[in-house]
């Protein structure tokens, strides 16, 4: 039995006999009791909120027993009395009962949804998929066939078709890494190397499209639980995207910095931003603007960030740039 549901189980109990004794502890006192009574539906919200119909009528049950002998004996001073404990009874049954039914209902139908929308995924996918392996079939086929026939220069055919093919590889891998359950080996490791790294890899697309890495991090050993290798490919990845977005002779910024529960990683363009569109939908699997890409890369990005229990935030203004910001907790 899981701890949150021990406690909630020993709360309705207590809480049940605590109201019970209170009723048994004042004699003839009327207002009280009837306060006492609407006391009862609190824990039968709660077994319902939390079992939903089954665990609404247990609980009931239980309330029931511990509230009957109050409907006999020196409490009840009339007939008006006992009708009124009846109706209590009742009223709180006919509570339990639908309370139950209606979140058993509700959870039924978020079930449903959540499969439907599982589903509808699926289809999305798949058809990103076949689209974005399409085109390079088209060409390995075209020159494919160029070549069986002898035609155009095979050199240039071959070179099409490794293309091709590598793009196709790099479509499956993007879709494998997704796919596949994230699984992280956390160690202590220096925030600051693993950054470096990251920074170092990205230094020749940097400089072939003309791109100036501003690195400003710092030399002491801040050492954190990370799998540094997956870490080191999603903040790659980040920093691809800047490159990616900023003009020729612009500047990317990766920036680390020490709070007090956290190491801060940030990476930070001046490009053109993104519009609030695709800075809503940025990490939806297969959401992208790009010509090329599977629109897979952020949605990694978050796996990995979410992995080590960190939080990932992107701020972006048209024609300003883009800041994303990873908080990693120290502890």
């Amino acid at each position: 039995m899981e701890r949150k549901t021990f406690y909630l189980i020993v709360f309705v109990v207590v809480f049940t006999f605590v109201v019970t004794y209170l009723h048994y502890s004042i004699f003839r006192e009327q207002a009280p009791h009837v306060i006492l009574e609407e006391l009862y539906y609190i824990p039968l919200f709660l077994g319902a909120l939390f079992f939903g119909l089954k665990g609404a009528l247990i609980t009931y049950l239980f309330v029931s027993v511990i509230y009957l002998p109050y409907l006999f004996g020196d409490w009840v001073s009339n007939t008006l009395d006992l009708i009124d404990r009846l109706l209590h009874l009742l009223f709180s049954g006919m509570f339990a009962f639908l309370a139950g039914f209606f979140i058993d209902q509700g959870r039924k139908y978020q079930r449903q949804l959540e499969k439907d929308r599982y589903l509808a995924g699926l289809g999305q996918v798949a058809a990103t998929i076949v689209h974005d392996l399409k085109n390079p079939l088209i060409s390995i086929f075209g020159f494919a066939k160029r070549i069986r026939e002898g035609k155009g220069d095979i050199s240039t055919a071959a070179q099409v078709i490794e293309t091709s093919a590598q793009n196709m590889q790099r479509i499956v891998d993007g879709v494998l890494d997704f796919a596949r359950p994230i699984r992280l080996e956390l160690k202590e490791e220096d925030i600051h190397r693993v950054v470096q790294r990251a920074c170092d890899s990205c230094k020749i697309k940097a400089e072939e499209k003309n791109i100036v890495l501003s690195m400003n991090i710092p030399t002491d050993q801040v050492n954190i639980e990370i799998d540094s290798f997956s870490l080191q490919r999603a903040i790659i990845n980040l920093i691809n995207n800047a490159i990616e977005a900023s003009p020729k002779g612009q500047r990317v910024i990766i920036r680390t910095e020490t709070e007090k529960n956290h190491a801060v990683v940030k990476v930070k363009d001046f490009g053109s931003g993104m519009d609030k569109e695709t800075l809503e939908n940025i990490f939806i699997p297969f959401y992208s603007k790009k010509d090329k890409g599977t629109g897979l890369g952020m949605a990694i990005v978050k796996k990995v960030v979410e992995g080590h229990h960190a939080k990932i935030y992107i701020e972006s203004h048209a024609g300003r740039g883009t800041e994303v910001r990873i908080e990693l907790p120290r502890k």
